[in-house]
């Protein structure tokens, strides 16, 4: 079941997915080479302290932390460490809010100074493959064009969808019914209809799709080693279109 929310839910859920939004802008003028990942961490944590919203992965099955921050070849689900950010990499971060019993979820990939010809155009790829599903969230679609438009996106600059993690719905609970898979054919799926909200997320990797879990039991890994990026916006769709809730 896809449970259809209010203009009262969705305007919830904008107050939700603006903060996650504000607190990745923070964090993203705080990156730079030789910041540890749990510095960032604490920064995320101590503004849902401020903002008096509940953090939406810390303790979430086991989770340890506020924020996912997944660097280069780690896909999704990195555990802020002691580790520091070196020139170079790039940086998925993945945060989410609980505001007044409703979830905010969005993802960034930011560059670390400067970063490879292919990690630019993977980032790129992987940022406008999200904007393409986004754009195929219209009364009367099917889910199935979501995930194509992306599938589509990645694989015409070269580069692959990880297929073991997709989007979601989203709403009272972080994770909601429909799975969606960033890959697959148009026209499948359920009907979009108003009051749908999901959280698109591509992930993509600059070589295979295939990958590993660390010793950690969370940090995804290409298999390959190769370059790895993460977008993600919570959107509603409405009678009057679809609503970006985590832009600023």
């Amino acid at each position: 079941m896809i449970a259809l929310k209010s203009p009262l839910e969705i305007s919830k859920m904008r107050v939700a997915n603006q903060i996650v939004a504000e607190t990745l802008a923070e964090i993203t003028e705080r990156i730079r080479p030789g910041i540890e990942t749990l510095e960032l961490d604490i920064l995320a944590e101590e503004t849902c302290r401020r903002r008096k919203v509940k953090p939406a992965f810390k303790n979430y099955r086991g989770y340890p932390n506020t924020l996912c921050i997944s660097i280069n070849d780690e896909v999704v689900h990195g555990i802020p460490s002691k580790r520091t950010l070196q020139a170079g990499d790039i940086v998925s971060i993945d945060f989410g809010v609980r505001y007044d019993g409703y979830f905010g979820d969005a993802a960034i990939t930011v560059a670390v100074g400067e970063v490879s010809a292919t990690a630019q155009k993977l980032m790129a790829a992987t940022e406008e493959s999200l904007y393409a599903g986004i754009a195929q969230v219209a009364v009367g679609n099917r889910l199935g064009d979501v995930s194509h438009a992306i599938q589509k996106t990645v694989e015409g600059y070269g580069f692959s969808v990880i297929r073991d993690f997709v989007g979601h719905g989203i709403g009272r609970s972080l994770h909601e019914d429909p799975q969606i898979p960033n890959f697959g054919p148009p026209g499948q799926g359920p009907v979009l209809q108003p009051g749908m909200t999901f959280a698109i997320e591509p992930m993509v990797s600059a070589g295979s799709w295939e990958i590993s879990i660390m010793p950690d039991g969370w940090t995804a890994i290409t298999k390959d080693g190769s370059l790895a990026a993460h977008y993600e916006h919570t959107v509603a769709l409405t009678e009057k279109g679809v609503l970006i809730l985590s832009n600023l």
